[in-house]
């Protein structure tokens, strides 16, 4: 059974650190471009990040992580990591990570086709 399994959300306080992981089972990671989304009630699914198959190794960043997030892989343990520096309460969210079956960076939510089923983070004093 293919399945993307997220982990380490949880509550922090503005200024703060999480890493989040997603780590896969039925299939290698290093075969697709893993994408990491967030949602908050009443808005759509965004985007934060994304890095491409292990043949490539692009990273995309939204403008709004762009300098406090660091997507990488680690092969070995067929996982890939969100690391979030200097939390804001806006990133309050569900973070979801998903798999792409392309071998660049995927920029849609249509484009992926395995996703995890969540964790929450929230940020806030």
């Amino acid at each position: 059974q293919l399945q993307l399994v997220e982990s380490g959300g949880g509550l922090v306080q503005p200024g703060g650190s999480l890493r989040l992981s997603c780590t896969a089972s039925g299939f290698t990671l290093d075969y697709y471009s893993i994408g990491w989304f967030r949602q908050v009630p009443g808005k759509e699914r965004e985007e934060v990040s994304c890095i491409s198959s292990s043949s490539r190794d692009l990273t995309y960043y939204a403008d709004s992580v762009k300098g406090r997030f660091t997507i990488s892989r680690d092969t070995a343990k067929n996982t890939v990591y969100l690391e979030m520096n200097r939390l804001k309460p806006e990133d309050t969210a569900v973070y979801y990570c998903a798999a792409a079956a392309v071998i660049t960076i995927a920029t849609m939510a249509s484009e992926y086709d395995y996703w995890g089923q969540g964790t929450q983070v929230t940020v806030s004093s």
